[in-house]
């Protein structure tokens, strides 16, 4: 019923940032969570960050002060804006939606590389 398209990242330099975005598309209750996850080789999938419809938002301790979550309702996509990246992001982000009706979506991930 939903499909979430993330798109935006890539290789980048400690310190530097990236800028990754996820469009919804499908029967979307506009009144929904959304987030980012990610997944390091070898590791489980942990949340990054999340935000409701109201703009009201969560994070990670470990991306605290240095990575930020936003929304555009009328364009039906959610943004995770990353900077002073390290190492320990490398990780394949996945975006995530959420709705007690609608059910849990998830999109299929993009590759984010931070080199030392």
């Amino acid at each position: 019923q939903v499909q979430l398209v993330e798109s935006g990242g890539g290789l980048v330099q400690a310190g530097g940032s990236l800028r990754l975005s996820c469009a919804a598309s499908g029967n979307i209750y506009s009144i929904n969570n959304m987030g980012w996850y990610r997944q390091a080789p070898g590791n489980q999938r942990e949340l990054v960050a999340i935000i409701n419809s109201g703009g009201n938002t969560n994070y990670a301790d470990s991306v605290k002060g240095r990575f930020t979550i936003t929304r555009d309702n009328a364009k039906n996509t959610v943004y995770l804006q990353m900077n002073s990246l390290k190492p320990e992001d490398t990780a394949v982000y996945y975006c995530w939606n959420y709705h007690l009706v609608g059910g849990e979506y998830w999109g299929q991930g993009t590759q984010v590389t931070v080199s030392s």
